[in-house]
């Protein structure tokens, strides 16, 4: 054998090795981690006031906002490395690419109050359900919470991530199967449903352009999907099995948000029922039928483990991703780019608590704990609607610019999907600056202010500074980042 020969068989064994070594996942592994990052019992509350309208309200935004946000970045992920920075700086520019990723994060300055929020409400129930509508009660929880999960992640604590697998037996689909179990027994008694279950109470009541609302925020159970996206290319047959994972992904994620929230309709009136609350409201009703309310401190206990679990996993994840791309091209101030002894990015952390913290307060400003949480979840939504049309201008312009460049999964109809999804993202934009039919009473003037400061200031005000202030002094040589991160 010739030494090109060996060299040849060499290098045939070495990639062989490799393709051997490659860890592959299948397309039902890849459904059930979407589902995992997706699926909650949180929002649960906010549409079982609406009964079965609840089916209608969770489909709509399934089909034109889920379906095209999980084909879209699977091609995006399958063809450019780097997540949505990358994406959106090739697709459009890179100021764009930073305004995208700079949404990723912030709208976890206000999506961690309105979690907490959560929190706080059902660890009430294991202490005193009064505390529950109590905003002092629930700013301190949040603040606790927040400021805790800040200390540990910095001290680079590992394992955290694990979290989440078992923050969806633990907390989601324990809890949600058993709520749903309980609240058939309950209609088979032959108790009646607390909301009517007639075809004529599929669709919503429509009172104006601000029934529009409710679906906003059924974007954000949706969002994060791009995130899944990178581990399209795991996948032995993108083409085929991808499309598979995210119809399986879909069904779950629906069958977990509409069930459930049946379950507390059938249980709680709607006129009763908290926003923040309802899902221990519902558990406390029905174990008070069936003489098992020692059982509702230990569903509490359940539900805010895995919501903290899940808090620790995404603390860490958008703000790296920002440091990441801030320190290759200086756009955030040297401080806000120190890493700690451990890596971590205390800095960053320190001050998005601190804007979390004023947020928190809210909860002891805003007269009623749900209006605070609903609030605080459309703003998160807004935000993170930004960062959806750009990627879907980007995967559009890619897609005519970059035609032959190589992709492991194309999209089907990709250009419409781009259209349907940008328009129903702006759509959903727009709306989110109305009041909601059930805040008619309401200062409508006060919602709007809040909602567009919130989300237009933290959005786009906020970034077009740092990029405008940027210096060149921010910008840290690659090699020294490497190092300082290790």
């Amino acid at each position: 054998m010739s030494a090109a020969d060996a060299d040849a068989s060499r290098s045939f064994a070495a990639a062989a090795s490799k393709s051997q070594s490659r860890v592959w996942i299948t397309w039902v592994a890849l459904a059930l981690m979407t589902t995992s990052s997706v699926a909650s019992l949180r929002p649960a509350p906010t549409m079982a006031v609406y009964g079965l309208a609840s089916v209608f309200l969770y489909l709509v935004p399934a089909i034109l906002f889920l379906l095209p946000t999980s084909l879209v970045s699977a091609e995006l992920a399958s063809g450019w490395k780097g997540g949505v920075y990358n994406w959106v700086s090739t697709g459009i520019s890179k100021p764009m690419g930073f305004l995208a990723v700079w949404c990723q994060f912030a709208m976890t300055i206000f999506y961690y109050p309105s979690l907490l929020g959560f929190v706080a409400s059902t660890l009430a129930y294991v202490i005193n359900p009064d505390l529950a509508s109590n905003g002092v009660w629930t700013a301190l929880v949040i603040m606790v919470c927040y400021w805790s999960g800040v200390f540990i992640s910095s001290r680079g604590t590992k394992g955290v991530a694990g979290l989440a697998s078992g923050g969806l037996i633990i907390g989601t689909l324990i809890p949600g199967a058993l709520l749903i179990f309980l609240g058939a027994v309950f209609l088979g008694q032959g108790h009646p449903s607390a909301a009517p279950m007639t075809a004529a109470n599929l669709l919503p009541q429509w009172a104006g352009i601000a029934s529009l609302v409710l679906i906003v925020n059924n974007f954000l159970s949706y969002s994060g999907m791009e995130m899944n996206a990178v581990h399209v290319s795991s996948l032995r047959n993108p083409a085929k099995e991808f499309p598979r994972a995210m119809f399986l992904a879909m069904g779950l994620v629906l069958l977990i948000f509409i069930l459930p929230a049946l379950a507390i309709s059938w249980i709680v009136p709607a006129d009763q029922l908290s926003l923040t609350a309802g899902v221990m409201q519902a558990f406390d009703a029905i174990f008070a039928q069936f003489g098992v309310q020692w059982l509702t401190p230990i569903i509490g206990i359940m539900l805010v483990a895995a919501s903290l679990g899940g808090m620790l996993t995404w603390l860490a994840g958008p703000s790296k991703g920002l440091l990441l791309i801030s320190r290759q091209e200086g756009y955030l101030p040297p401080f806000l780019q120190k890493l700690n002894k451990n890596g971590v990015q205390q800095n960053l952390l320190v001050t998005q608590g601190l804007v979390t913290t004023v947020i928190a307060l809210g909860y002891a400003l805003i007269p009623s704990v749900s209006s605070a949480y609903w609030i605080f979840s459309v703003i998160t939504t807004q935000v993170y609607l930004i960062m959806y049309l750009l990627m879907f201008i980007a995967a559009a312009r890619l897609r005519r610019t970059q035609a032959d460049h190589p992709r492991g999964f194309h999209a089907p109809i990709l250009i419409t999907l781009c259209v349907v999804g940008f328009l129903a993202s702006f759509a959903a934009l727009l709306v989110g600056f109305i009041p909601p039919s059930q805040f008619a009473s309401g200062n409508a003037g006060v919602y709007i202010l809040i909602v567009a400061g919130g989300a237009l200031g933290l959005g786009l005000l906020v970034p077009f500074l740092f990029y405008r202030l940027r210096k060149p002094s921010w910008k840290l040589d690659t090699a020294e980042s490497e190092v300082s991160e290790q």
